[in-house]
């Protein structure tokens, strides 16, 4: 179970995953060692699953991001996951129901490098790609009530 002082610590090192100790006993009223002890019984829960960098991809050169949708070809499923894994541009990948069957996240130099990468996958599956313009959500938590 998931209580409000629990909800104070996850929101805390989600705005800001390097916080201290002492800094998270402040916001929570706890001390630093009941602290500690909460943070190793979520991580141990698996409720906390790591602390993470957020790093932009623009400082690598990654001037582009796509989403993409992509439908394997009859009898190619297991083969256009491989290939997705196989390319490290894709950072995120999720399986879904529906006409397609993932719905990838790419990070790419250019366009020359986007068709490049695409054609990877043309042997094995139909792609639609949407270059992103902006993000104005990043990735969060839904609401822990």
């Amino acid at each position: 179970m998931i209580d409000e002082i629990d909800q104070l610590l996850i929101s805390a090192l989600m705005s800001d995953s390097r916080r201290s100790l002492k800094a998270l006993a402040q916001v929570s009223g706890l001390s630093s060692p009941s602290v500690a002890e909460r943070l190793r019984r979520l991580e141990e829960r698996g409720v906390i699953k790591g602390y993470t960098v957020d790093v932009e991809p623009k400082s690598f050169g990654y001037l582009l991001q796509a989403i993409v949708r992509i439908r394997p070809l009859p009898g190619q499923l297991q083969e256009v996951e491989r290939q997705i894994q196989a390319i490290p541009q894709f950072t995120e990948c999720d399986k879904v129901t529906g006409d397609d069957c993932f719905i990838a996240r790419l990070h790419v130099h250019d366009m020359e490098q986007l068709d490049t990468l695409l054609d990877r996958l043309n042997h094995h599956a139909e792609t639609n790609t949407a270059i992103v313009k902006k993000t104005p959500i990043k990735r969060r938590l839904p609401p822990m009530t």
